[in-house]
């Protein structure tokens, strides 16, 4: 098992033993049912995910990681494949803060999104 994965794992228990049986993840605003997932729906960063997009798969599983930790845990997660890149880059620098993420940590959140989406095939 990877350390990412298994760190991964740990943490999504954690933080799913945290939420009060009933409530929601409290999201930010409605959203299109088609743009949510589940955890096991976002994909995992990949050597192919990183050769398309110019960046090292260390920085992706950074950025994947911080994804996970962090923005679960205001709202439900986005599937990066379905949103529009335009909305993650307007939206991302007031929810990093929020997160109490660095300016690193952003940038590794955005190049993960931007490379799933190239893995996808989808246009920026």
């Amino acid at each position: 098992m990877k350390p990412y994965f298994a760190l991964f794992l740990v943490a999504g228990m954690l933080l799913a033993s945290c939420i009060p049986q009933g409530a929601t993840m409290g999201d930010m605003e409605k959203e299109d049912d088609g743009a949510v997932g589940g955890i096991s729906e976002v994909p995992n960063p990949t050597p192919e995910m990183a050769k398309l997009s110019g960046k090292s798969l260390e920085h992706l599983q950074n950025g994947h990681v911080r994804y996970m930790l962090k923005c679960g845990e205001c709202h439900a997660y986005q599937l990066p494949e379905r949103v529009d890149i335009m909305d993650w880059e307007d939206a991302m620098p007031k929810m990093i803060r929020h997160a109490g993420l660095s300016t690193a940590d952003e940038k590794a959140v955005l190049d993960y999104v931007i490379a799933v989406k190239k893995q996808k095939g989808q246009s920026l």
